[in-house]
């Protein structure tokens, strides 16, 4: 399995206008160009924190414990309809009410990200995507 490096990303700027558009590919080689990215912190009514493990097969962070949630954001799309598409896709469920909790510019080696940040507390059954 590999990402879609074809995959249509938005160039925003540090509040989230978009100037333009980028393959996901090209906002990962290098270049650091500012694409934004929807990341939920998962709690349940105990503090407990679920984390998901990234797969061996990602180019960047491989192995490493990340968020519940996290992905990029498509041309296109707004943060919530993103927001609502990646919980249904890597957790399977729907969450009512996130908290929005601002956001951020990740810079690396490789990418920049403005990073939308969201918490919410669920106790209900969780469907990881095998993937």
């Amino acid at each position: 399995m590999t990402d879609n490096n074809n995959e249509v990303l938005p160039i925003v700027d540090e509040d989230g206008n978009v100037l333009g558009s980028i393959l996901r590919g090209q906002a990962h080689d290098g270049r650091k160009v500012l694409h934004p990215v929807v990341h939920l912190h998962l709690f349940n009514s105990k503090g407990e924190l679920y984390l998901q493990r990234r797969p061996d097969w990602k180019p960047i962070q491989p192995g490493k414990w990340d968020t519940a949630v996290g992905d990029h954001i498509s041309y296109g799309e707004t943060v919530e309809q993103a927001f609502n598409r990646e919980v249904m896709e890597e957790l399977g469920i729907s969450v009512p009410n996130p908290t929005p909790m601002g956001h951020y510019v990740f810079d690396s080696k490789v990418e920049k990200e403005l990073v939308y940040v969201f918490k919410t507390i669920y106790d209900g059954p969780i469907h990881p995507s095998a993937d």
